[in-house]
């Protein structure tokens, strides 16, 4: 039986999530797996990479072979290279922490009304100059 690392496709229509996966050679891309060993989510940025790199170097090393797309997701992480003996790549780019937004009162907002609204209905400014008009006309 061959086994391959490959990914397991999740997620809706135009927003893909992948899990890294051990699986038969022959089974579906979504089938069954043996092992799931990492996640890889590309729509996020920078996108998001998780293996578990005990599982992996175990698989590597009991004969699995990894398609195409994972050999490049290991190649980014260094695995590949660990599994190889070549040196490691540089590190991968972590996500900043994004700033938390100030709060309403910290911009220097009151929680008071300011009154009633400037424009006025436009409806009401028609039927105010029809009953004018016909008043005008009445007399």
């Amino acid at each position: 039986m061959a086994v391959k690392i490959k990914l397991k496709r999740l997620g809706k229509i135009r927003s893909p999530h992948y899990r890294i996966v051990v699986a038969d050679s022959r089974t579906r891309r979504d089938g069954r797996a043996i092992e799931e060993i990492g996640k890889y989510h590309p729509t996020y940025n920078p996108s998001v990479i998780e293996v578990d790199a005990d599982r992996v170097a175990y698989w590597l090393g009991v004969g699995a072979q990894p398609t195409e797309p994972v050999l490049a997701i290991l190649k980014k992480t260094g695995d590949w290279q660990k599994f190889k003996g070549e040196p490691a790549p540089a590190p991968l780019l972590v996500a900043e922490p994004k700033p938390a937004r100030p709060s309403f009162e910290a911009l220097g907002g009151d929680d008071e009304g300011k009154g009633e609204a400037i424009t006025q209905k436009k409806k009401a400014e028609k039927k105010d100059e029809a009953a004018a008009e016909s008043e005008s006309t009445e007399a």
